[in-house]
C-alpha cells in the first residue's frame, strides 16, 4: 500500500533517475534568477553598464572594467532627422529598450557640441581656429546649454540629480584651482567655454580634462518613457514570459506524473506537494517585479536535488536554528498537558477504575499473548540459565560472609575454632552449608521454570494483592487522600520542570546534539 511518506522521502537528497532533466531545469530557473536580479539592479547600475567603471570607497578613483563597445543607434534622434550611433558598450545598447531608456537629447547635444569643437580647433588649427566664426559660435552655444543644464537640470526625471551636482562642484574645483578665483556655477561655466581661458596653448589640456572628469558624468544621463500606468516604462515581462510559460507547463507535467505514480495522491495533493514550484511561474514581472527574488527559493531547491550544490549543511543549521526557537515553548506545553491529563485522570477517579478492572479482569492482549507473563519468563529463564552461573562465586561469597557473621558472635562457635585439631571444621561446615544452600536455590529455580502451577500461584497473588490493597484502601478511605497527595505532587513537578526548561541552556544542549550527530556521521 503506497503511503504519503513515499512523496516526502522522494524530496530528500538522492539522485534522480532522470537526473540530466533535473539539471537542466535547474539551470534554467538559475538562469531565470540571475536575468530577475540583473533587471532589478539595471537601472542602479547602468552607469557600471555603460562604462565599466566601480567607484572605490573613500577615494576618488575608480576601478575599470572592460566591456564590449559598439556602435549603438542614438534613439534620441528626433523622427524625421537622419539616423546616427553613438559609442555605447553592448549590454546598455542590448537593455536599454527594455527599460525604456534613451540618451537624453540635451545632455547629448551638449557633448556633441564639445566633439564638434575639438573637430572645428583641430581642422583650423589652434592659433587661427580658437578665433573663427565657427569655434565662436560653438562657445556661444556650449555657454547656453551649460546654463540650461545648471537650471533645467535635466537630471532630476530620473533622480540623478547628484550627478548634476557633482559636474558643478568638479568644475567650480578645476577653476578655482587653475584661476585662484571663486566664482558661481554659472560663471564658472561661462568662463571655462571662453577665449579667455581656452588659449592655444591650453585648450587641448582643459578639453581632455573635461573628457575625464565631466563628459562620463554627462554621458550617464539619460531620459526614461512613462508608461499609460504613470510608472517607467519595462518590458522585462516580455523576456520572463517565456520562462513562466515553460515553467508552468512543467508544473503541471510534474505534479501529473507524480499524482499518477503515487495512486494515494491527488493531482491537486501533488501540487500543494510542489507549491514552490509556483514561485517560477506567477508573473511578478507585471505587478510586483521584486516578488520575483522568491524564485530563489525553487531554484536551490531544484539545483540541490540535481546535485549541482548541497543545503545540507543549510538545512541542519536552519532545523537547529528552528528547534533553538521553538523548543523551549513545545517543551513546556507538552510537558505541562501531559501532567494536566494525569492530573484530571487522577481526580476524576480513574486511578481506582483502573486498579479494580486489573484485579477483577484478565489483561487483554491482541495476539493471544500476555506480554508481561511473557517477558518475566524470559527474564527468568535468563537469570537462571545464564546470569545465575556467572554471578554463583558472589552469591557465595554473600552467604558465606552472612553465615560467619553470625557464627563469628557464638561463643561456642569460637570456642570450637580454637580446639585443637578440629579448628578447621567449623569452616569446612560452613563452606558445605554454602555450597548446598546455593546449589538448592539453583535447582529450586531452574525447576520452578517448567512448573505451571508455580506460573499461575504467581498470577493469582499478583492479582489477590492489588484486589486486596484497593478493598482495604477503601475501607480505611485512605484512597482519596492518595489521589490528592499524587495530583499535589505532579503540581510541583510541573513547577518544577517548566522552571528547569526555562533554565536550561539550549545552546548547550544544540551542541551535544551537534557531536552527536557528527560522532554518527564518523561511524
Amino acid at each position: 500500500m503506497v503511503t504519503l511518506a513515499q512523496p516526502v522521502r522522494h524530496a530528500s537528497r538522492r539522485r534522480p533517475r532522470n537526473l540530466w532533466f533535473e539539471r537542466g531545469m535547474a539551470i534554467l530557473a538559475a538562469t531565470n534568477l540571475a536575468l530577475v536580479v540583473f533587471d532589478l539592479t539595471y537601472v542602479n547600475w547602468r552607469n557600471f553598464w555603460l562604462q565599466g567603471n566601480i567607484p572605490l570607497p573613500f577615494t576618488t578613483l575608480d576601478l575599470h572594467v572592460p566591456l564590449p563597445v559598439i556602435d549603438c543607434p542614438d534613439r534620441s534622434v528626433p523622427k524625421g532627422e537622419p539616423a546616427r550611433t553613438i559609442k555605447q558598450s553592448l549590454i546598455t545598447c542590448l537593455y536599454d529598450p527594455v527599460k525604456g531608456i534613451e540618451p537624453h537629447r540635451d545632455t547629448q547635444q551638449y557633448l556633441g557640441l564639445v566633439a564638434l569643437l575639438q573637430e572645428q580647433v583641430n581642422q583650423q588649427g589652434s592659433q587661427n581656429g580658437l578665433r573663427s566664426p565657427g569655434v565662436q559660435a560653438t562657445l556661444k552655444e556650449l555657454q547656453t546649454l551649460s546654463r540650461d543644464m545648471v537650471e533645467t537640470n535635466p537630471f532630476a526625471a530620473v533622480g540623478k540629480t547628484g550627478t548634476l551636482e557633482k559636474i558643478k562642484n568638479r568644475m567650480r574645483e578645476h577653476i578655482r584651482e587653475t584661476t585662484k578665483q571663486r566664482l558661481s556655477t554659472r560663471e564658472t561655466f561661462n568662463l571655462f567655454w571662453s577665449n579667455s581661458f581656452l588659449t592655444p596653448t591650453n585648450w587641448q589640456q582643459e578639453l581632455n580634462w573635461f573628457n575625464e572628469a565631466i563628459a562620463p558624468l554627462v554621458q550617464t544621463n539619460y531620459y526614461r518613457s512613462i508608461g499609460e500606468n504613470g510608472e517607467f516604462t519595462n518590458n522585462f515581462w516580455v523576456l520572463d514570459a517565456p520562462f513562466v510559460l515553460l515553467f508552468f507547463v512543467e508544473f503541471l507535467a510534474r505534479t501529473y506524473y507524480i499524482s499518477r505514480r503515487y495512486p494515494s495522491l491527488r493531482w491537486l495533493d501533488a501540487m500543494f506537494w510542489r507549491w514552490y514550484d509556483i514561485l517560477l511561474f506567477l508573473p511578478f514581472s507585471l505587478f510586483v517585479p521584486v516578488l520575483a527574488l522568491t524564485r530563489v527559493i525553487p531554484t536551490a531547491i531544484r539545483l540541490h536535488q540535481a546535485w549541482l550544490i548541497d543545503l545540507n549543511e543549510i538545512q541542519s543549521h536552519l532545523r537547529q536554528g528552528f528547534v533553538a526557537t521553538i523548543a523551549e515553548e513545545v517543551a513546556e506545553v507538552v510537558v505541562v498537558q501531559v501532567i494536566n491529563q494525569l492530573q484530571s485522570a487522577v481526580q476524576r477517579g480513574e486511578l481506582s477504575t483502573w486498579l479494580k478492572q486489573t484485579g477483577q479482569q484478565r489483561y487483554v492482549d491482541l495476539n493471544n499473548k500476555n506480554e508481561i507473563e511473557a517477558i518475566a519468563q524470559h527474564l527468568i529463564q535468563l537469570t537462571v540459565n545464564d546470569v545465575f552461573p556467572q554471578v554463583r562465586p558472589n552469591l557465595e561469597a554473600l552467604i558465606r560472609h552472612s553465615i560467619d557473621s553470625v557464627l563469628s558472635q557464638s561463643p561456642a562457635y569460637r570456642g570450637l575454632q580454637a580446639l585443637p585439631g578440629i579448628g578447621a571444621v567449623p569452616g569446612q561446615i560452613t563452606e558445605r552449608l554454602v555450597s548446598e544452600l546455593t546449589q538448592a536455590t539453583y535447582d529450586t529455580l531452574k525447576t520452578s521454570l517448567n512448573d505451571p502451577k508455580l506460573t499461575q500461584l504467581s498470577t493469582e497473588l499478583i492479582q489477590n494483592f492489588a484486589t486486596t490493597l484497593l478493598s482495604e484502601a477503601e475501607k480505611q478511605n485512605t484512597l482519596p487522600e492518595i489521589q490528592t497527595l499524587l495530583s499535589d505532587l505532579l503540581e510541583e513537578i510541573k513547577i518544577n520542570y517548566v522552571q528547569r526548561v526555562a533554565i536550561e541552556d539550549l545552546d548547550t544542549v544544540l551542541e551535544q546534539t551537534r557531536q552527536l550527530q557528527q560522532l554518527k556521521q564518523q561511524e
